[in-house]
């Protein structure tokens, strides 16, 4: 696979380029945000790791000038904590995120995560989509978990259907809300977490111990994939 790093601090292009090419990968790096849409454009990867700390062009705007031509997974590195930065990200169209510092196998293990989400997406809905022991039949809106029919409201179906199109990617919570309930009503989490756990008591053998639906906190949920 061939992976684009963006990232200004030489100990960490240096790091992740020796981990990334002993894993089999193709590694070329770029130190700013400007660098980095240069070498996006000129040898087009198939991932790209940026950090948002850039000089210049920094990597928000690196993210979002992508995201109007790149399809490819972008994971995000951030120096921070806090969860803002993180969810600006997410929304710009990044796939996932890692707070510095981490390790090498934490980053691999995210890479696969967005590339499988990446290959299971087909340029039309799948009449159906299986994780597991959960089903669910888009063709004809019905949701079995083990072995049984569950049965969902309009708005539990349109979280679930929105979460099984986005496998294994961080889903915030405005991403969610507007996507199921609309523009309007992208501030009101309060009301999400309530169907998500209503949800959760329908789908997973164990809600307070979630299978499927993973709470990323302050920031909003993440499908994971499973079998």
């Amino acid at each position: 696979m061939k992976v684009l790093v963006i990232d200004d601090e030489p100990q960490i292009r240096r790091a992740l380029r020796a981990g990334l090419e002993r894993s089999g990968h193709t590694v070329r790096l770029a130190t700013h945000g400007e660098e980095g849409l240069d070498e996006a454009a000129l040898h087009p990867p198939d991932l790209v790791i940026l950090d948002l700390a850039l000089p210049g062009i920094d990597g928000f705007e690196v993210c979002r000038q992508l995201r109007e031509w790149f399809t490819g997974p972008i994971i995000v590195l951030s120096v921070r904590e806090g969860e803002t930065d993180k969810i600006r990200a997410l929304d710009l169209g990044a796939d996932d995120y890692l707070t510095k510092p981490f390790s090498l196998a934490e980053l691999l293990a995210r890479m696969r995560a967005v590339l499988r989400r990446a290959g299971s997406l087909d340029t039309e809905e799948p009449p159906v989509f299986t994780s597991g022991d959960l089903t669910v039949d888009f063709a004809h809106r019905r949701v079995s978990a083990r072995g049984a029919e569950v049965h969902l409201t309009p708005i539990e179906y349109g979280i679930l259907r929105y979460m099984c199109l986005n496998p294994d990617r961080v889903l915030t919570h405005r991403q969610l809300l507007t996507a199921v309930w609309g523009a309007e009503y992208a501030e009101d989490t309060h009301t999400l977490r309530v169907h998500v756990a209503k949800l959760r008591n329908k789908i997973e053998a164990d809600a307070s111990r979630p299978r499927y639906i993973q709470t990323e906190p302050r920031i909003g949920y993440r499908f994971r994939l499973d079998g």
